[in-house]
C-alpha cells in the first residue's frame, strides 16, 4: 500500500499543473482529488492528463475541470475498498474491475492509501518487445556521422543508442531488435548479444535504406505488442504509461506527438479575391508533430510488406484506409530529435542536468 497522502492527494482546487507535479513525485501514474475533508472527489490519471494535452486544457485550470470532462463515463465514480480491508480483497477488486489502481478509505470515507496492481503482480504484465531504428545516415550530422551510426554518437560518454536500450531494459522490456544499414559493425561490437546492458539483443540487416518503418518488413511477425523507437531521440517519456494508454484506447497503432509551434514572423494577410479581410500580426501556428515512438500491435505487421521501403506515414495511411485503430500519445516528457549539430550540444547539456539531479 502507497500510504504518503502528501503526493497521493491533490485538492480539487489545485490546478492541473500541481497535480502533474505530484504525479511524477509519487511514480503511480495517479493522483487522488480529494476535498477539505481529504474524502474522494475523483481521480486524475497519466492518460486524463495527456487526453487534456490533446484537447489543448491549459493546465493552469483547476483539477475539477478533468474531473468534468470524465463525469459521463464510466470512470465518474472511482472505484474504492476500505484501508482496513484484507490485501487479497484489494488484490480481488483489482482484478475484478481490470484497474491499475484502487483508492482506499478509511471509516470516514476520507482518503487513506492506495493500492495498485504492481504491488501483487511482479514484473512487466503484458509482454513487450522493441526494436530500435538505427539505420539511417545521419548526414546532417556530418562529419560526426561519418565513420559511426547516428545512434553511436556520444551523448554524456555514452552512445545515444546505449541510452535507449538502458530505458527499455527500466521499462521491463528486456526483447530487443536493432535495424541497422550505416557502421553496422560499430554497433555489434558495442553491444554483442545485449547480456551486459540486461537485454537480449539482435540485428536486423537492412541492405539499403527501407524507410522509418520498412525495417519490421524483415522481421517475422512477433505475438506481442511492439514497441518501435527511433535510435537518434533522447527523451524521458514513461514506456509503460505509453501501452497503458495504448491498451486503454484498444489501439492497433499508437503513435507518440509532440507539441510544436511554428511562429511566422509577419503580418499574415487573408485575402477574398483581390479583397484583404484579415490581417493576423505574426501568429503563432501549433501542431502536433511524430515523435517517432510507437506501439503495435502484431496485426500490424500484415500491413508491412517484405524489403520494401515504407515509411511510416504511408503504414499510418493504409491502416487509416482499413479502418484500423490509430491513436495518439502526446508526450509531456522531455523529448529530442537528434538531427543537426544544434541539437547535439543540447543534448549534451541536458545529459548533464539529468546527471545532476541524480
Amino acid at each position: 500500500m502507497h500510504s504518503n497522502l502528501e503526493i497521493l492527494c491533490v485538492g480539487q482546487d489545485r490546478t492541473i499543473r500541481e497535480a502533474i507535479v505530484l504525479m511524477d513525485q509519487n511514480k503511480q501514474g495517479i493522483v487522488l482529488a480529494v476535498d477539505g475533508q481529504r474524502q474522494l472527489v475523483g481521480t486524475i490519471t497519466d492518460g486524463d492528463v495527456r487526453r487534456a494535452v490533446l484537447a489543448r486544457i491549459n493546465f493552469d485550470e483547476p483539477v475539477t475541470t478533468l474531473l468534468a470532462r470524465k463525469s459521463s463515463t464510466m470512470y465518474a465514480k472511482p472505484i474504492t475498498a476500505s484501508v482496513t480491508a484484507d490485501p487479497t480483497t484489494w488484490l480481488s477488486v483489482l482484478r475484478e474491475h481490470s484497474i491499475l489502481h484502487l483508492p482506499l478509505l478509511d471509516d470516514q470515507q476520507r482518503v487513506a492509501g492506495l493500492a495498485t496492481l504492481d504491488e501483487f503482480v511482479q514484473g512487466p504484465s503484458p509482454a513487450v518487445r522493441a526494436v530500435v531504428m538505427a539505420g539511417g545516415r545521419g548526414s546532417r550530422l556530418h562529419p560526426l556521422t561519418e565513420d559511426l551510426p547516428k545512434p553511436m554518437l556520444l551523448i554524456g560518454g555514452q552512445p545515444l543508442l546505449e541510452i535507449i536500450i538502458r530505458q527499455l531494459r527500466d521499462a521491463g522490456i528486456k526483447q530487443v531488435k536493432v535495424t541497422t544499414c550505416h557502421k553496422p559493425e560499430k554497433i555489434a561490437e558495442h553491444f554483442g548479444d545485449g547480456k551486459n546492458f540486461g537485454v537480449e539483443l539482435s540485428y536486423v540487416a537492412e541492405d539499403r535504406p527501407m524507410g522509418t518503418v520498412g525495417g519490421l518488413g524483415l522481421i517475422a511477425a512477433p505475438n506481442e505488442t511492439t514497441l518501435v523507437i527511433n535510435g537518434d531521440i533522447l527523451t524521458q517519456v514513461d514506456f509503460r504509461a505509453m501501452l497503458v494508454y495504448h491498451r486503454e484506447h484498444k489501439a492497433d497503432l499508437t503513435v507518440a506527438v509532440r507539441h510544436y509551434d511554428v511562429k511566422v514572423p509577419y503580418g499574415v494577410i487573408e485575402c477574398q479575391g483581390a479583397a484583404v479581410h484579415r490581417l493576423n500580426e505574426k501568429p503563432v501556428f501549433d501542431f502536433f508533430v511524430n515523435a517517432g515512438i510507437y506501439l503495435l500491435e502484431p496485426s500490424v505487421y500484415g500491413f508491412i510488406p517484405n524489403g520494401q521501403r515504407l515509411d511510416m506515414t504511408e503504414l499510418i495511411q493504409r491502416l487509416l484506409k482499413q479502418g484500423r485503430s490509430v491513436v495518439s500519445f502526446p508526450v509531456r516528457e522531455y523529448w529530442l530529435d537528434v538531427g543537426q549539430h544544434a541539437d547535439y550540444e543540447e543534448a549534451q547539456e541536458q545529459i548533464k542536468s539529468w546527471k545532476s539531479a541524480t
